[in-house]
């Protein structure tokens, strides 16, 4: 495996992706184009190679094709997804609704249909990366008039301090850490409750509605927290 920095990106910071894709021309393909970015690229051409590349590397980004020799890609995202923090997006032939769903639900924050060109492809990591959320300073997450503090423990709305139950607060943490991005519900209940069973997808629910009726203003209409019908949830800012 070869990896090369060819510049850096507008924050001048080098970022990391993960390839994985099993045909050669095209891995290389991408590989080369993204260099060319100025991107540190690493390359994997089953799941197993990618998991230990991930785990490894732990890169900022993973392009991940979900048909894979060993082990298929949306088992590689579960693991990578509760291992490393790494933003994902995954590959596939299969255009429909059914199969964007599955690959959203096992951690993606995108979904590329192939064939795809290679603009579309560079958009996307772009668009990606962007979201990346940076680490807090002081462990504090803010939006607009809310604040948590992630070692005490404690959340505000401006003076008045909320009283939230421990699975409340580590949701919002989790939202928040991950502003602007998808996250199943199947992704929370592994997250936030620490372990994967999608028929226990209705406490996020719950405790969505909960959340909102302590931090919206209007729980009906909520802005911090919108749903993302049969996917999950997004906080928007």
């Amino acid at each position: 495996m070869e990896s090369n920095t060819a510049g850096i990106d507008a924050e001048n910071e080098i970022k990391s992706i993960l390839i994985v894709e099993d045909d050669d021309v095209l891995r290389q393909t991408l590989a080369y184009n993204l260099e060319k970015e100025g991107y540190t690229v690493y390359t994997a051409a089953d799941g197993a190679v990618a998991l230990e590349q991930g785990r490894a590397h732990e890169p900022d980004l993973i392009v991940l094709d979900i048909m894979l020799p060993v082990l298929d890609g949306l088992s590689v995202c579960r693991i990578l997804r509760r291992e490393i923090d790494a933003l994902i997006i995954m590959l596939s032939a299969r255009a429909n609704e059914v199969d964007k769903i599955v690959g959203l639900d096992a951690g993606a924050d995108d979904y590329l249909t192939k064939p795809f060109s290679l603009g579309e492809l560079l958009a996307r990591v772009r668009a990606v990366l962007r979201r990346q959320p940076k680490p807090p300073p002081d462990n504090r997450l803010e939006s607009d008039d809310l604040t948590v503090d992630l070692i005490g423990r404690k959340v505000h709305k401006g003076e008045k301090e909320l009283t939230l139950t421990f699975k409340e607060f580590d949701l919002l943490a989790e939202l928040m850490r991950n502003r602007g991005m998808v996250l199943s519900r199947d992704l929370l209940v592994s997250k936030v409750w620490g372990y994967d069973n999608a028929g226990d997808s209705r406490t996020v629910d719950v405790h969505i509605r909960w959340l909102r009726e302590k931090i919206e203003e209007n729980p009906s209409k909520p802005r911090r927290i919108t749903t993302i019908q049969r996917i999950g949830y997004r906080f928007e800012r």
